[in-house]
């Protein structure tokens, strides 16, 4: 061998020893952790996408408000590096429950008038309470106080119809929760607008002001068939073509509303706006108790999402709707809790217990919809039902980041075999530990930190007494609450002087 090949073997054998000594450092530099908002870690992620995955040990990295990748914990802490960590080993990270109805406000009449029928319910508490205290304050301070209950619960996003609509965006905007807001229409005078004109002008203003926030989806909404007039009602469904803004209605919630459309206008409440040109994949129909097979193919050949509200329904007697045969259609078909006046609460885990149940004993079959669909319709298919499938309702790469912690060591959750079984049958609001809404902690370790809780219930309380001396209650036997007038028997007597007003549930 000669000088000049000994000498190039030595520096390939030297280049070669230089490069394995600092492989270590180029692979750590080449595969250092990226930077993020927020990495969920260790916990069983639920995921409820369509192949219902659930990951044992499990996290997510979230950055932008967006979820950018979901794991095993060990994949996901090796590539991302959270500048905030949730810790939730032990428990379970699932997507945000979605109420896909309510009227938010109406937790000031919370317990109200309880265990009434719809008629002598809204004639002789809710229309008297409300000609009497809705303000845009009385909204606020009650939009407050079902934001903290619905975040405390773990509901990251909700479906809302009432007045002064605006106002509710911006108290919901501030804490932080996702809605799809809509702004009520009916043909009568009410507290934010007196004419349709007036309510058509403030819901243009109001759509215009929130449509491109990133929490905030404004929307129309015209109160039922039987309270809108067919022009009316074509006209909203124009300005929902012309804005793409959603329209949030009731639909076939009484046996006496279809009697009373299908007299006015020759068929049912669903045929009815079927034939005017009023349902679209736009329309978000809450209740839809009283519908025929029929009905429900139409439903689903427009893409109408529809609202289950279990409970309020129960509580009102108003009927059980065919829950089971618009899942086998494949209905957008969520869950909501109507208003905290005909509930008493905004509890969604409720709603999911509640569900699965009534189901059961109105079919006499105890296999019609189970726990996994049951949180589908909390989760995923109330996404599909708000016409939001593409960015919530379950925990995939690319969608917002609304995510909640839950809590598996209650005596209640004890033991555990089957976790869509616990979590619907089990789970309470209360075992909700920490909520994520758009990638933002808004309640960790049960604290609310876009909230003051204590604030919320002060006013809360102080419109307790404007509205207990509003309507001359007279207190309960505890003292703290308003009873109402005693119960009479006999046909109730109409309200002097009270134009008749619509249903608000």
């Amino acid at each position: 061998m000669n000088s000049k090949h000994f000498a190039a073997c030595s520096f390939s054998a030297l280049f070669i020893a230089l490069a394995l000594a600092l492989a270590p450092f180029s692979n750590a530099m080449t595969t250092a952790p990226t930077s993020v908002d927020l990495v969920v870690t260790g916990g069983t992620v639920v995921m409820m996408d369509a192949d219902s995955q659930v990951l044992a040990d499990g996290a997510l990295a979230i950055n932008g408000g967006r979820i950018i990748a979901v794991g095993r914990r060990d994949e996901i802490e090796n590539k991302y590096r959270g500048r905030e960590v949730i810790n939730a080993r032990g428990r379970v990270v699932m997507p945000g429950l979605i109420n896909s109805h309510t009227h938010i406000p109406m937790t000031l009449f919370r317990g109200l008038g309880d265990d009434l029928d719809l008629n002598e319910w809204l004639t002789q508490y809710i229309f008297p309470a409300e000609a009497k205290n809705v303000t845009e304050d009385f909204v606020r301070v009650g939009t407050r106080l079902g934001l903290a209950e619905m975040i405390r619960g773990g509901t990251t996003t909700y479906c809302d119809m009432y007045y002064f609509e605006d106002a509710i965006a911006d108290e919901t905007a501030k804490a932080g929760v996702r809605g799809v807001l809509g702004e009520t229409v009916i043909d009568f005078p009410v507290a934010d607008n007196k004419t349709h004109e007036e309510a058509m002008a403030y819901t243009g203003r109001y759509v215009a002001k929130w449509q491109k926030h990133p929490l905030i989806t404004p929307a129309i909404a015209p109160h039922a068939p039987y309270t809108v007039s067919e022009e009316h009602l074509r006209a909203i469904s124009k300005f929902s073509e012309r804005t793409g803004a959603p329209i949030v209605t009731h639909v076939a919630e009484t046996k006496k509303e279809v009697s009373d459309v299908t007299r006015d206008h020759g068929a049912s409440p669903i045929n009815y706006l079927a034939r005017i040109g009023f349902l679209s994949e736009r329309v978000i129909a809450a209740h839809a108790v009283h519908i025929t097979t029929e009905e429900i193919e139409l439903l689903k050949k427009f893409g109408v999402g529809v609202a289950h509200n279990p409970q309020s329904n129960m509580k009102l007697a108003s009927g059980v709707a065919p829950v089971p045969e618009m899942l086998r259609a494949n209905i957008r078909l969520g869950l909501g809790t109507d208003g905290a006046a005909s509930n008493n609460d905004l509890s969604m885990w409720e709603e999911m217990d509640t569900a699965a149940k009534l189901h059961k004993l109105h079919s006499n079959d105890p296999r019609v919809v189970s726990a996994r669909e049951a949180l589908e319709m909390a989760t995923r298919d109330g996404a599909r039902a708000l016409h939001l499938e593409h960015e919530i309702g379950s925990l995939e790469t690319g969608k917002r980041a609304d995510l909640i912690v839950v809590d598996l060591d209650a005596l209640n959750q004890t033991p555990l075999y089957n976790i869509f079984a616990q979590l619907v049958y089990a789970t309470k609001a209360a075992d909700v530990r920490t909520v994520v809404i758009e990638g933002r902690v808004v309640m960790r370790d049960r604290q609310l930190l876009t909230l003051n809780e204590a604030a919320v219930k002060r006013e809360a309380r102080a419109y307790r007494e404007r509205v207990a001396r509003s309507l001359a209650l007279t207190p309960a036997v505890t003292g703290d609450a308003a009873a109402g007038p005693p119960p009479t028997k006999g046909k109730k007597k109409a309200t002097p002087g009270r134009k008749k007003r619509a249903p608000r549930s």
